[in-house]
């Protein structure tokens, strides 16, 4: 819009077919720019018929400055600090490169202090993956373009790489993990992939359509987190009053019913597809949790506590055995 606005000012007559070629964009960006610089920033732009372009109708200064408020400044704010989890990654260069486009257009109608804000507002994220931004760039144009892609994976059970080919159709961040879901062509499946399991993708050109009905919400609705449904699982879960108020204080899945227990203690109900995501999450409240239901999840809980105990047993008898020596 800067660029139109300095040939508008420069009486050039830009039409959207030359911008479009000199900015790289298509003839229909150009026309919504016109028009929302027209309607909603009220710039005299209108059409010359003669010389097949546009012109401003009366003097135009400078471009106008975009105006926000005290609340959309602080909302501005809080999504920059969200930026700080990508803080030495790849992606931290060109996310505040563009963070400061935005902010640039700003005018100073309202009084602030960033240092007040900062000292209020932060956020703190642990176990950010480090992602590879040529890949990201790579993964994000097919899935804009439709275009099939392969590259090498290895499967979280795997030690080695194998050639995969797919037509991705989403890309999703589901605690801080970078997913790609895709169709696998040899497969024939719907798969989800890890970036960081990822290496040598490259875009192809054969172009696909993804189908209408795809959505990555509803692959998700009864996963809780990213694996995908693999049958229904009525999970039942017993939480001490410890870990009562911090589990109720949240809202951990679409699906989740809480029900008062005996001396401050909840029960959650959840509907699952898998059992994988869960089982770790139990495990991660040790003491303070209990699996009521499914009694597949119960045997699966109970095999990880005995084999975390006999890997802590044995390591303790040979610290002993250690100092013994």
């Amino acid at each position: 819009m800067m660029q139109l606005h300095a040939h508008l000012k420069a009486e050039r007559f830009p039409n959207c077919r030359k911008l479009a070629e000199e900015l790289e964009v298509s003839s229909k960006t150009i026309q919504r720019d016109i028009e929302f610089m027209r309607d909603r920033l009220g710039l005299p732009i209108e059409y010359e018929p003669l010389r097949f372009g546009y012109y401003y109708a009366e003097a135009v200064t400078s471009f106008p400055n975009i105006e926000v408020s005290e609340g959309e400044i602080a909302a501005l704010f809080v999504a920059q600090k969200a930026l700080a989890q990508y803080s030495g990654t790849p992606f931290e260069k060109p996310l505040r490169t563009a963070f400061r486009k935005i902010t640039d257009g700003l005018t100073d109608r309202i009084s602030f202090t960033w240092s007040e804000l900062d000292d209020v507002i932060s956020f703190r994220t642990a176990g950010a993956t480090v992602a590879d931004l040529q890949l990201f760039e790579t993964l994000s144009e097919a899935v804009l373009q439709s275009v099939e892609i392969e590259f090498d994976y290895r499967k979280l059970n795997s030690a080695a790489h194998e050639r995969r080919v797919v037509q991705p159709y989403h890309l999703a961040s589901i605690e801080n993990q970078w997913y790609l879901f895709a169709f696998d062509i040899a497969r024939k499946q719907l798969r989800t992939f890890a970036l960081p399991r990822m290496r040598n993708a490259t875009a192809s050109a054969r172009h696909f359509r993804r189908p209408a009905n795809f959505s990555v919400a509803a692959m998700l609705s009864e996963s809780f987190g990213v694996f995908s449904s693999s049958g229904k699982h009525r999970v039942r879960i017993w939480f001490d009053a410890f870990a009562a108020r911090l589990v109720a204080e949240r809202k951990w899945h679409e699906s989740q019913r809480i029900r008062s227990a005996a001396e401050g203690a909840i029960v959650v109900d959840l509907e699952l597809g898998s059992l994988e995501e869960i089982e770790r999450w139990v495990l991660s409240w040790g003491t303070h949790a209990r699996v009521l239901a499914p009694e597949s999840l119960v045997d699966r809980v109970k095999e990880a506590v005995e084999n975390l105990a006999a890997t802590y047993g044995a390591s303790a008898r040979s610290t002993r055995q250690r100092a013994r020596s």
